[in-house]
């Protein structure tokens, strides 16, 4: 008796009878943006160079963050880890130590001398970079990558800005620092130090085009009650002296006026300078304390004590008063009339900082609101042929960003230059956690960095976190998920049931065999890292 066609049917028999034209939906490889790349504000393809540092390629995956960031050292010390916030690994155990493993990169490239060669020709344009921090050196990073001649000012005696001035040693060594920015000079990039800018038409004569990146150095100030013999400072300047010396004299009761990431530096530096007493001060509570967690958890472990809801009512000799403040209904710090003294040889104020902008002065079309100068999305100023950025453009003030801005910047000014309009690439769309199917990957617990003793950590300026070793590292990236990528995992190729996913060979991924496929789906259902949609048939 013959057997139902459903049984004898052979995989050659349904090819022959072009089966996959019965399907009302097909198999579609997509690419989508992951969590990771999109928080980024330096904009790194954070996905592809764990990918590479997984195989292990480590130099490969250095050269792929240098396409964006020539700060991969310092990053992986001083970045406040946005992609790991955003990483989709968090909601299913641990994110994945991004930070960790760019920071090793990042040292690997020192440790072995890597260079970043400008193989573009001499464009034959000059650009002038005011400012040689974080985004003034980004920006004359790719512009030299781009083969333009780029000069950059700054005042200071060293460079690097705020990643120098306004950052202790124990978060950022200054060897590292260093050589991450010789790199950069070595590329042909001039540097003209101990220089103010304050004719910015005369200092672009024989430039074709000029970015500013002037860093907020400014501490700004505040009116406080306080007697003649009150000693009050204002932070940025205490760590400014400190990291170009002669260190300031604090005392040994130290009151730090503020709530962010720079009250936690100053706080911790007088530790460091034989304080035996820091209290930060702060007019709200700690969930609304614009410092990271981090910086709060490490102050506090190293002693420094905090008054919430608190401020300065006045000052005076070796005493300061705080008055016990409330939160209305709208999240207003209010006054309640109760008072408490505190011993103190000095107080800090931290209260946020602004950028020297008096270069502008006279500038036609340059705007400036709330401290900052408006530029439009190319970067530019009002003026043309004239760009900003970092501190002088942003209220949020961190070297990713900055380092961010002065890769955007590069972009515009050498289509500015060559007359043309850089257009980015339209983003994909995200890889959200739902499209991922994690119960095929492995618990794998998160990877801690080793910190100094504690001990150690309050009387010297050393670095206070580690960096990881090659196999935590190595391990470290290989808890990518690949969210919203294809990785061959060879999943849609096992679990499909007509052999309808042809494999094009290794880093060329798959492709359907539509004469086969019979939009099943079962390949979308089972990709791990939701790089597969359907879409409806062709009809």
């Amino acid at each position: 008796m013959d057997k139902p066609f459903a049984i004898t049917l052979g995989a050659g028999s349904s090819h022959a009878n072009k089966t996959g034209a019965w399907r009302t939906e097909r198999p579609v490889y997509v690419d989508r943006l992951p969590p990771c790349n999109h928080a980024c504000p330096a904009g790194e393809n954070i996905q592809r160079w764990l990918s590479l540092a997984e195989e292990p390629s480590y130099e490969a995956a250095w050269r792929q963050i240098m396409l964006d960031n020539p700060f991969p050292a310092v990053m992986g010390r001083v970045c406040y880890r946005p992609c790991e916030s955003a990483c989709n690994r968090g909601e299913l155990d641990e994110a994945v130590g991004i930070n960790s493993v760019e920071r090793f990169l990042g040292d690997q490239a020192i440790e072995h001398g890597w260079t970043v060669p400008v193989t573009a020709g001499p464009s034959g344009k000059r650009v002038l970079v005011v400012g040689a921090g974080p985004a003034g050196l980004s920006a004359a990073y790719h512009l030299t990558l781009l083969g333009h001649a780029v000069t950059v000012i700054d005042s200071g005696s060293a460079p690097g800005g705020m990643m120098r001035f306004g950052i202790p040693r124990y978060r950022l060594p200054r060897h590292v620092l260093d050589a991450e920015i010789r790199r950069i000079l070595d590329m042909g990039v001039t540097l003209e130090l101990g220089r103010t800018v304050t004719d910015l038409a005369e200092a672009m004569r024989g430039f074709d085009a000029a970015f500013l990146a002037v860093g907020a150095h400014i501490g700004r100030r505040a009116y406080l009650p306080a007697g003649d013999s009150a000693r009050i400072l204002d932070a940025v300047s205490v760590l400014r002296d400190v990291a170009d010396g002669p260190a300031p004299l604090l005392g040994r009761r130290v009151v730090v006026y503020g709530g962010g990431n720079t009250a936690m530096d100053a706080a911790r530096t007088a530790r460091r300078l034989g304080a035996a007493d820091a209290v930060v001060v702060y007019r709200r509570t700690r969930d609304r304390m614009p410092a990271h967690d981090s910086e709060v958890a490490e102050a506090s472990e190293e002693g420094v004590r905090m008054k919430w809801l608190s401020t300065i009512a006045h000052a005076d000799g070796e005493r300061v008063v705080i008055e016990r403040m409330r939160l209305d209904e709208t999240g207003f710090p209010r006054p309640t009339g109760e008072f408490e003294e505190l011993a103190a040889d000095s107080v800090v104020l931290a209260l946020g900082q602004e950028a020297d902008l008096s270069l502008l002065a006279g500038l036609p079309g340059v705007e400036v609101e709330g401290g900052v100068v408006k530029v439009g999305p190319d970067m530019m100023t009002g003026c043309p042929g004239v760009f900003a950025g970092g501190d002088m453009v942003s209220a949020e003030r961190t070297v990713t960003v900055a380092v961010g801005h002065g890769k955007k910047a590069a972009r515009h000014i050498d289509a500015w230059l060559r007359g043309g309009t850089h257009r980015p690439p339209p983003r994909h769309p995200m890889a959200g956690f739902d499209l991922l199917n994690t119960w095929y990957y492995s618990d794998a617990p998160a990877t801690v960095r080793p910190k100094l003793d504690l001990a150690r950590r309050t009387s010297t300026f050393d670095e206070v976190e580690g960096g990881l070793e090659e196999a935590t590292a190595l391990f470290e990236a290989r808890r990518c998920l690949s969210c919203g990528n294809c990785f061959e995992c060879d999943n849609c190729y096992g679990v499909c049931p007509d052999n309808a996913v042809l494999k094009l060979g290794p880093g060329l991924r798959y492709e359907i065999d539509l004469d086969f496929c019979k939009g099943c789906g079962l390949c979308v259902s089972e990709c791990p890292a939701g790089a597969i949609e359907m879409v409806p048939e062709v009809t």
